[in-house]
């Protein structure tokens, strides 16, 4: 009988990257291994073999927006928690047991989000770029680009570093899929419009590389700013 996974590991893009591989890599090395990952690429991949070891599920969807890629992986996910990240995005080792110490000692906590920081070795734009997440001009939600402590209950999280339980991501009907940018607002506004609490958890890291060029991180900002 196979073994229940823990966690389902959902990983929406377009085609395959260096950024994606390196995400690959750091799941690889979590200190909790119990998961299962779900890549979801516009069109069929080939895995790489270093890979291998990795319990991966790919399900290209087409050319589809990351909201209903989200919703087709948590369809096809086995775990009993839901862990959103990022293709351009990677976690720090302990990630998934910082997630399942919290969870498995909150069991009023539905979902829990942590800060995407930008990582050292970016290029120097993109810290730059980073830099201004920090400040009152993208919205002022430092705590989302940098460990703030304390822990702390929160209405709205990005799923560049969001984990749900996967029977309450049922409960509430996953992502709006005609919402996007936006769909993880809209679905943590689900989430608090029925009761259920989200707890910023500012040790549940991961890194989460900027845009290097003006105008992409502009339309981003833009992007962010309308939505939220």
């Amino acid at each position: 009988m196979p073994q229940v996974k823990i966690f389902s590991i959902i990983i929406p893009f377009k085609s395959w990257s260096r950024d994606l591989e390196e995400c690959l890599e750091h799941i690889q090395n979590q200190t909790v291994k119990s998961s299962e990952v779900i890549l979801l690429p516009d069109k069929e991949v080939t895995l790489p073999e270093i890979y291998n070891e990795l319990p991966v599920e790919i399900f290209p969807t087409g050319a589809v927006n990351p909201a209903l890629k989200r919703d087709l992986g948590s369809e096809k996910a086995t775990g009993q928690f839901l862990a959103f990240i990022d293709d351009d995005a990677y976690p720090q080792p302990d990630w998934l047991e910082v997630a399942l110490n919290t969870l498995k000692n909150r069991d009023d906590i539905a979902a829990i989000g942590g800060p995407a920081i930008t990582p050292k070795n970016d290029p120097f734009w993109a810290r730059v770029f980073g830099a201004v997440f920090l400040s009152d001009f993208s919205g002022g939600f430092r705590e989302r680009y940098v460990p703030s402590p304390p822990r702390r209950m929160i209405d709205d999280w990005p799923t560049v570093n969001l984990i749900v339980r996967k029977e309450v991501f049922n409960k509430v009907g996953g992502f709006n899929t005609e919402f996007w940018p936006g769909e993880d607002t809209k679905f943590c506004l689900d989430l608090t419009l029925n009761g259920f609490k989200i707890l910023y958890v500012p040790e549940l890291v991961v890194f989460h590389h900027r845009r290097p060029q003006l105008q992409k991180h502009m339309r981003q900002v833009g992007n962010y700013g309308y939505h939220r």
